[in-house]
């Protein structure tokens, strides 16, 4: 902080004082290039200023006058005779009081006050402890007081009990509850859903980590926000090992990558989560402008998470607000970007008003976030009511849910092999043969246990004597792949639809065979619409294979307008963990973007007919066998899926370029 110092009483000379020093001692959450101004001079002229700008006729020790903006603190004024005079009759050093006339001053600039008791207790709380740190007593008691406890101090209890868990800066204890606060914020997902500790886990670590204004290196500022970063990806993401040990054969081979698969988890988690609290501390300091850039910082993060290491952009922060359907829906107009991008603005500046309520600056910033929060939704709201628009019933679906567990999938022989597949297919057979008469019947992936190549037939279609959708392996040219299999009353396979995003570690070597891998599939060939001619009205639908579905804008390809969307998966692997929940989620939050209804059949659960506003309509819970008949309708387009996730985070970072530069230069202006 810039300090300007002017003698105007040339008798402050004699005494040896370092205003610089004791004026950034004061400084408590101001920016390095922060200036304030001290003028020294007599009880003349501090008499005719206190009696001109405070109505008081009278001289007075110190008067700061604040100008309410965060780089020009405003300017002080100490009066040498009546700083003289109450030294003699405190007995105390003139430089000693000088100082505590400094921090009082400084203080005032920085919007504390003392007209109220409960304020008068902070600012004298927060003087005191600044005077210790230079070895200058409590000015507030007597010499022969002990108050190291402030048990002399107004509000004692208080501000003991603050003292106590005091979180010292870059310390153990800051490690620790940063860690903390990782976890605490992983909660507002699925299934707990407790939106509230994500916003304050991560109001709180936004606090910490703005407190110290110098700007660190870039190593001390990931090491600071690292420990909740790291806890944050691994209480959200430590189910993805749950794979490992569904059966007994793979846990043998895989059990010893536990424990590097959670480090990796944390390495990489802490690295690409801490990046926009590390973005904050080495760029920006000014409070508006740090919120937004934090919001659209994070934002873009969760845009790379799309692409990086083939993507995995799991949990958006939007996700949240999925108990809360009107709110949830503004991700119809936003996406799960922008929504994301509104919620983390909101809480980085309400952080910031904590700190300076004053700052004119910031409420702007914040109504700016609230207007856009509303307008989405009311959206959502519109959403919701298109979604209900009936009118293109489509064809009864049925969804068949097996439940079969992995080891009763698994075999040890080519013998047992076949016998289980056989008693697999019967198995599916007769839970789809149930009573109901369904136009299309669909069953999860990889529930057709044999090997499936072009010519091909389908037995289970012809037995059933309907139209069916079945996931299989399926094999062409050399190379295996995860594919949905559409078929005809007569077996004849009429479509074949391979997965496109594949699970790295899980279906193919990433690393060549340096981490072994289960399977090593190969992609299809993308986003596409498939037609079923069921009794001779035209049924359209985009495919989505497991985990394709939460990509934001890659199922359906520009101009297209699906009936539905069959979404089939196998989430067996995760058994009852958070991640089972947290997929279905990312499925509904696919269909409030998109405005398309989705058919999800699921091995294990949960299975669902989910509609264009992402409500559930109907269920069949993890670990359950059974089936369920189901419509979908409201197919409608969205205002998201015409911008398209691209397009909004071009959206978005323009908004956050025109947001921060404006305000940034009217700040120094002033």
């Amino acid at each position: 902080m810039k300090v300007y110092v002017n003698y105007n009483d040339n008798r402050w000379h004699k005494y040896k004082i370092d205003f610089v020093k004791i004026a950034n001692a004061a400084a408590l959450a101001v920016a390095p290039e922060a200036e304030v101004s001290i003028t020294l001079t007599n009880d003349e002229e501090i008499h005719k200023l206190n009696k001109q700008y405070r109505h008081i006729d009278k001289p007075t020790n110190v008067l700061s006058f604040e100008l309410g903006d965060d780089i020009l603190l405003g300017d002080i004024y100490i009066s040498l005779d009546t700083v003289v005079k109450e030294s003699k009759q405190e007995n105390i050093s003139v430089q000693d009081h000088t100082a505590h006339m400094i921090v009082h001053g400084m203080l005032h600039l920085q919007g504390y006050d003392h007209i109220k008791e409960s304020d008068a207790v902070i600012m004298e709380y927060k003087e005191t402890k600044i005077l210790e740190k230079m070895n200058i007593k409590n000015p507030y008691v007597d010499k022969s007081a002990v108050c190291r406890d402030f048990s002399c101090c107004p509000g004692s209890k208080f501000l003991s009990f603050f003292k106590c868990i005091k979180i010292k800066q870059n310390g153990l204890s800051q490690y620790i509850f940063m860690a903390l606060l990782g976890g605490m914020a992983a909660l507002g997902f699925a299934p707990t859903h407790f939106w509230w500790l994500t916003v304050i886990g991560f109001a709180c670590a936004y606090k910490l980590v703005i407190r110290d204004t110098n700007r660190p290196s870039v190593f001390k500022a990931f090491l600071r926000v690292f420990p909740f970063s790291a806890v944050y990806a691994v209480a959200m993401f430590w189910w993805v090992v749950n794979s490992i040990y569904v059966v007994p054969e793979l846990a043998e081979q895989f059990a010893i990558w536990t424990i590097p698969a959670l480090l990796g988890i944390g390495l990489l988690g802490g690295i690409i989560f801490a990046i926009p609290f590390v973005v904050i501390m080495r760029i920006c300091t000014f409070p508006p402008c740090r919120a937004i850039l934090f919001a659209s910082t994070w934002t873009f993060i969760l845009w790379l998470r799309e692409w990086f290491l083939t993507g995995f952009p799991w949990n958006p922060i939007a996700n949240i607000l999925m108990p809360y359907p009107i709110l949830a829906n503004s991700m119809a107009l936003w996406g799960a970007l922008g929504t994301t991008f509104v919620i983390m603005g909101i809480i980085a500046i309400i952080v910031e008003l904590f700190g300076d309520y004053k700052n004119k600056y910031s409420w702007t910033v914040l109504v700016i976030f609230l207007l856009l929060g509303i307008a989405g939704g009311y959206y959502g709201y519109k959403n919701i009511k298109c979604s209900q628009n009936n009118e293109n019933i489509s064809q009864t679906i049925r969804i068949v849910q097996p439940a079969r567990s992995a080891v009763q999938k698994a075999s040890h022989s080519r013998e047992e092999a076949i016998r289980n597949a056989t008693e697999n297919v019967r198995g599916l057979i007769d839970l789809a043969k149930n009573s109901g008469n369904p136009d299309l019947i669909v069953f999860p992936e990889t529930s057709y246990p044999f090997v499936v190549m072009n010519n091909d037939d389908m037995p289970i279609a012809e037995a059933l004597d309907n139209n069916i959708i079945i996931g299989a392996t399926s094999y062409s040219e050399g190379r295996l792949y995860n594919s949905m299999l559409v078929a005809a009353p007569n077996g004849r396979i009429q479509k074949i639809y391979s997965k496109s995003h594949l699970v790295p570690f899980g279906e193919y070597r990433p690393f060549g065979d340096i981490i072994p891998t289960p399977g090593q599939l190969s992609k299809g060939a993308g986003a596409e619409i498939i037609n079923v001619d069921i009794n001779g009205r035209l049924f359209t639908f985009a495919p989505a294979i497991c985990y394709e579905i939460i990509f934001s804008d890659s199922l359906i390809p520009d101009d297209e307008m699906p009936d539905a969307i069959i979404n089939i998966t196998n989430d067996t692997w995760f058994g009852d963990t958070p991640g089972t929940y947290q997929h279905l989620d990312m499925v509904r939050r696919y269909a409030i973007e998109s405005g398309v209804p989705i058919v999800r059949a699921n091995y294990s659960g949960v299975s669902a007919f989910i509609a264009s506003d992402g409500t559930i309509l109907s269920e069949i819970p993890v670990g359950t066998p059974g089936y369920m008949d189901g419509v979908v309708y409201g197919d409608h387009m969205t205002v998201y899926r015409e911008i398209g996730r691209d397009g909004w985070m071009f959206i978005i970072l323009l908004f956050a370029c025109f947001g921060i530069i404006p305000i940034y230069m009217l700040q120094k202006r002033k």
